[in-house]
């Protein structure tokens, strides 16, 4: 019992240090946070940069699908952006400029884990653009007016009236069986 344990405990500690952030920080304060720590290719990096004076940057890397846009304040920019799916296991540069300042850091991309495995979420794709549907036959319905407003008044006191004469049906029933079982 007690080395299932401690596979158990292994396991978790080991999921949650790779869980945990890369960061890479100088003596100036300037530095850059990729989440998560170790990305597999095709995933979504959030990269948070700390020492620019401006509210918007854009940082590159070979690791990235394209720059990200990072946008915040108070010295602090995010954005997100994703990891090639081709990208191999290994350290990419990434280089961050901002207000004419310029922050470098590093992103460690990991293995893609063995096909017939399942996925974790970030592995999944997910559309970058809106999909060209037509609308096919139900184009001339999209451009009637709805209403979207409740049953009107009518409605209203018939189902009321359905509700009430439904429950006196029930009371009679229920009184009617309570005294043919006496």
């Amino acid at each position: 019992m007690g080395s299932i344990r401690l596979t158990l405990c292994t396991g978790l500690l080991a999921s949650a240090v790779g869980l945990l952030p890369a960061a890479a920080s100088a003596a100036d304060g300037r530095g850059i946070t990729v989440t998560p720590a170790s990305p597999a290719p095709g995933s979504v990096v959030t990269l948070r940069v700390s020492g620019c004076s401006g509210t918007t940057g854009a940082a590159a890397s070979t690791a990235f699908v394209s720059d990200a846009r990072l946008s915040g304040s108070d010295g602090t920019l995010t954005g997100e952006t994703q990891v090639r799916s081709a990208a191999t296991p290994g350290s990419y540069d990434v280089r961050v400029g901002c207000a004419g300042a310029s922050v470098t850091g590093r992103v460690t991309v990991a293995a893609r884990p063995p096909s017939g495995q399942d996925a974790p979420d970030a592995l999944l794709s997910s559309p970058v653009a809106p999909v060209h549907a037509g609308g096919g036959g139900t184009a001339p319905l999209a451009s009637v007016e709805s209403r979207s407003s409740g049953p009107d008044t009518a409605q209203a006191v018939t189902g009321l009236l359905l509700a009430g004469f439904a429950a006196a049906a029930v009371g009679l029933l229920s009184a009617r069986r309570s005294r043919g079982s006496r």
